[in-house]
């Protein structure tokens, strides 16, 4: 009993220290860093080799996105899948038709936006750590509802990396990193969009499965509308993301 008395004490510990660090505010990262930072994410979403990689985080957000929206909406979620070729499928039960069914499928491609404009908010408020685990805790919470090894594998490593930076990093190397994934979530959310109507464009009826293609055949609207909701959404979310990562950090009240 001693043992699991000091197992615990030290545990306990240890969630107060992550816990005091993570809430603790520190300065944003400055204008320069913030600059960098993005230019680094938007080669890595312009490079090609880059791009099929860092992928799967984006299809992990999309995924995850529409999950949550399921859950929110009343739908049953029956399991997450995550494949190498950067596909996903997330399955869910209830009426195929109607509201619920609308905002599970609207969902998906602005998720890694939404995803990316809340950590920037966070960045921006000074609590780059906290944006970090935040997003260890949702893929944690992401692995419950994986059905596939692959996928598994590819959420456990994303949460891994981040642990790593979270807790052996120096500061100002997490909070470049913070916003590397920041601005990587907010400009990587636009290339699917883009990528999904060149497919359409140069393979008629090849994407009829497709987000926008389900959404069409739900409420009579185009496929490309619905492709241009996702890209406004993507876009707006990118403007107020960058704003704040690159907005003067000054009349911040640090604690």
């Amino acid at each position: 009993m001693d043992r699991v008395g000091e197992l615990l004490h030290t545990l306990g510990q240890a969630v107060t220290a992550v816990w005091a660090s993570a809430t603790a505010q520190v300065a944003p990262p400055a204008v320069p860093v913030a600059l960098l930072t993005g230019a680094v994410a938007l080669a890595v979403v312009l490079w090609r080799p880059a791009w099929r990689v860092t992928r799967h985080a984006i299809t992990i957000a999309h995924e995850g996105f529409h999950g949550v929206a399921a859950l929110a909406t009343g739908r049953s979620l029956r399991g997450i899948r995550l494949h190498s070729d950067t596909s996903g499928l997330t399955l869910s039960r209830g009426r195929p038709r109607g509201i619920g069914m609308v905002l599970t499928l609207l969902a998906g491609y602005p998720g890694p936006a939404l995803a990316g404009l809340g950590s920037a908010w966070l960045v921006h408020r000074g609590y780059p750590l906290a944006m970090l685990w935040l997003v260890v805790a949702l893929l944690c919470l992401l692995l419950l509802q994986i059905r596939n090894l692959f996928g598994l594998w590819s959420v456990a490593v994303s949460a891994a990396t981040l642990v790593a930076v979270s807790w052996w990093a120096p500061a100002d190397v997490r909070g470049a990193v913070a916003a590397t994934v920041t601005w990587f979530l907010l400009l990587g959310s636009v290339r699917p969009v883009l990528e999904l109507q060149l497919q359409r464009t140069r393979r008629r009826g090849a994407a009829r499965t497709s987000d926008a293609d389900q959404l069409a055949a739900l409420t009579h609207l185009p496929g490309v509308v619905w492709i241009g909701v996702f890209l406004a959404l993507c876009l707006t979310a990118l403007a107020i993301g960058g704003f704040w990562l690159l907005g003067d950090p000054r009349h911040l009240a640090l604690g």
